[in-house]
């Protein structure tokens, strides 16, 4: 069996706020910095979700907005493929496309 690692370093300030979100993969050489990250795995024993919501103090509101809206689409399109479930997925987009006419000012496309 083969593994794969990715690493996850966080700078943080005097009062524990991030300061620096870096992350590296082996696979690719991937490797960058980043203002926000939302990070969730399932528990099977617990039957619950795990997560880290970890974001720097230079991360604006407005990046945060754009950030929780690609999110919500991206998660929509990994549900469709993981349950087949498009009809919800469809909504889930449809919840998108509301989140980003009222938080970010964006028309919904006809």
């Amino acid at each position: 069996m083969r593994t794969s690692e990715i690493r996850i370093d966080v700078q943080l300030d005097e009062n524990h706020v991030p300061e620096r979100i870096h992350w590296e993969a082996e696979d690719g050489d991937a490797r960058s910095e980043a203002r926000a990250m939302l990070l969730a795995l399932w528990d099977e024993r617990e039957q619950n979700t795990l997560r880290i919501d970890l974001w720097t103090k230079t991360m604006s509101v407005e990046d945060m907005k754009r950030f929780f809206h690609q999110n919500i689409l991206t998660m929509a399109d990994t549900f469709e493929r993981a349950t087949g479930e498009g009809r919800m997925a469809a909504q889930m987009r449809d919840f998108g496309a509301y989140f980003a006419e009222h938080m970010l000012g964006l028309k919904p496309e006809k």
